[in-house]
């Protein structure tokens, strides 16, 4: 008797087990992804900066504001002075050259230019997770259209893509953290919506991830701004920028907070290197006397001219692999 049509494919092995994440390195070359926000930082992705800030004009300062806005806008910058582009680009060069000397491996994206003003600052358009990205919708229009392009780099390193954020749902990495392995927190805010908070929520249930919903008040854009992992179970806070109930949360997690001292809001935007070792913008003494004493290492870099663009040194950068802790 001959065999059924296409019977030789029983003879084909099944693919479907191991689990995806069992096999990630095997098939896709590396551990991609992040559990935390604290194991060892292997590698990184960053855009310089280019001319795209040349738009940004010095007789455009609107006082009421307290900045640069383009009546257009495309752009806004918390200086009275026009960008010193030599001094963003020295800024930012440094923060490359101070994470290699941290043993990071850093993937440097050249410039979008065009309207892109903002782009310089990787982590938005994407979040990492355990196995790789889930890329998110930008919540104004002036970054709208940076999302095809960091998709197609991110896939170009070799990083999974797990989801994308897409209908009216719009959300910012600069406003997920993973607190812990199997436990994330989503700050909802006037750029990251809730429609956005319902497609991550389903996309991180696929990989075991609970997702905590953190409202940020009046017109703050991330939690990054007020809430960061320094160690695995400590986090610099401004208390003033989180809602009560997430601070609760945080103690019932065993999660010790540590209060960063007022008027030094960049010093929340680090970047843990490995627990308990953390790089920090230049401008917050009071803040790393803190963290120090309390047993963190901190490494600063000058990176002033780089905030007044609106984010700092863990909102210019995108992890592609981190150990967990």
């Amino acid at each position: 008797m001959s065999a059924a049509p296409d019977a030789h494919q029983a003879a084909m092995e099944s693919a479907a087990e191991p689990p995806f994440h069992e096999e990630l390195e095997q098939v896709w070359g590396a551990a991609y992804g992040a559990h935390d926000e604290v194991g060892v930082l292997r590698r990184v992705m960053m855009r310089r900066p280019g001319e795209e800030l040349a738009a940004i004009r010095a007789d455009a300062w609107d006082e009421e504001l307290g900045a640069l806005v383009d009546p257009h806008g495309r752009w806004y910058w918390t200086g009275r002075e026009a960008p010193d582009l030599e001094l963003v680009a020295a800024q930012h060069a440094g923060l490359v050259e101070a994470l290699r000397a941290e043993g990071v491996e850093v993937d440097v994206l050249e410039p979008l230019g065009g309207g892109f003003v903002k782009s310089v600052y990787t982590r938005d358009p994407s979040i990492t997770v355990p196995g790789g990205a889930i890329v998110g919708r930008m919540g104004v229009r002036m970054r709208r259209g940076e999302e095809p392009h960091v998709t197609r780099a991110l896939a170009g390193a070799g990083m999974p893509i797990l989801g994308t954020i897409t209908g009216t749902g719009t959300l910012e990495g600069g406003s997920f953290t993973k607190l812990r392995p199997g436990l994330a927190a989503f700050g909802t805010s006037i750029r990251c919506n809730h429609e956005g908070e319902r497609q991550l929520r389903a996309l991180l249930d696929l990989i075991g991830v609970e997702l905590i919903r953190v409202p940020l008040a009046g017109y703050s854009i991330h939690i990054d701004l007020h809430f960061a992992m320094v160690d695995v179970d400590r986090a610099l806070i401004n208390p003033a920028g989180l809602p009560y109930d997430f601070l609760v949360t945080l103690r019932e997690l065993g999660i010790h907070t540590i209060e960063a001292a007022g008027g030094e809001e960049w010093g929340l935007n680090l970047l843990c290197l490995r627990p308990g070792r953390v790089l920090m913008a230049e401008g917050s003494p009071r803040t790393v006397e803190l963290l120090e004493r309390a047993g963190i290492e901190v490494v600063t870099i000058p990176y002033d001219e780089i905030h007044k663009n609106g984010g700092g040194v863990h909102c210019s950068t995108i992890e592609l692999v981190r150990d967990p802790a």
